[in-house]
């Protein structure tokens, strides 16, 4: 069964450079560029897993992160952030995120960090 994958980024080049790298491994069924476009979406979709960038405007994925895991307590999630942003990555931690990459990202680095999360939130 191929994973189905939610790519939630403000930046356009972030989104696109997230789904190239997971087009030839998971279906990425959708993409969002803010919080509260990933809920729609993950209300929507309802996919296996979703990468979240942090930073985002409107509705952060930190606030994201904890209105889609009270949907759904078991939704996966892997959260995109930049290096100086560490606080704010044990922050989503502490909601349940259940994985992170910092950006810049090597290819092989997200893949393994989505199979990793994958797996834990199977169990």
């Amino acid at each position: 069964m191929t994973l189905n994958v939610l790519v939630v980024d403000d930046s356009s080049f972030q989104r696109s450079m997230i789904c190239e790298t997971l087009a030839s491994w998971v279906d990425v069924i959708g993409t969002a560029e803010n919080g509260i476009e990933a809920v729609e979406q993950y209300e929507s979709h309802k996919p296996d897993l979703v990468t979240m960038d942090i930073m985002m405007p409107e509705m952060n994925g930190i606030k994201a992160l904890r209105v889609i895991k009270e949907i759904s307590p078991n939704a996966t999630i892997v959260m995109l952030t930049s290096v100086s942003q560490k606080e704010k990555m044990r922050k989503a931690a502490r909601h349940g995120a259940d994985g992170y990459i910092t950006k810049p990202f090597d290819s092989q680095e997200l893949i393994d960090e989505i199979d990793d999360a994958h797996e834990v939130g199977v169990k």
